[in-house]
């Protein structure tokens, strides 16, 4: 992981997918874990996210770099949201 960074417009077909689809395991991961503490919204959210990013991982075409960009946002932003939550205070 040493270099620069690329864009989405930078990387290749197969770069793109691997990004995509690892942003899409990861919101699948965090919605198995929004299930087990009863968090429904968020696994509604997520799944719903990383089912669409599946979607377009498969047929990325430079013409989708802007859908591509966006949805890989929505998806990081979702997963720091999540990570970043005020969990419920609990006495033991």
């Amino acid at each position: 992981m040493h270099g620069l960074s690329k864009t989405l417009t930078e990387m290749t077909l197969v770069e793109r997918s691997s990004l995509l689809e690892t942003v899409a395991d990861a919101l699948e991961a965090s919605a198995d874990e929004a299930e087990e503490h009863g968090d429904a919204t968020f696994v509604k959210n997520s799944m719903c996210v990383a089912n669409t990013i599946r979607g377009m991982s498969t047929n990325l075409s430079a013409t989708d770099i802007a859908a591509a960009e966006l949805l890989l946002e929505q998806g990081i932003t979702l997963l720091h949201a999540y990570a970043n939550r005020n969990e419920p205070r609990t006495l033991h």
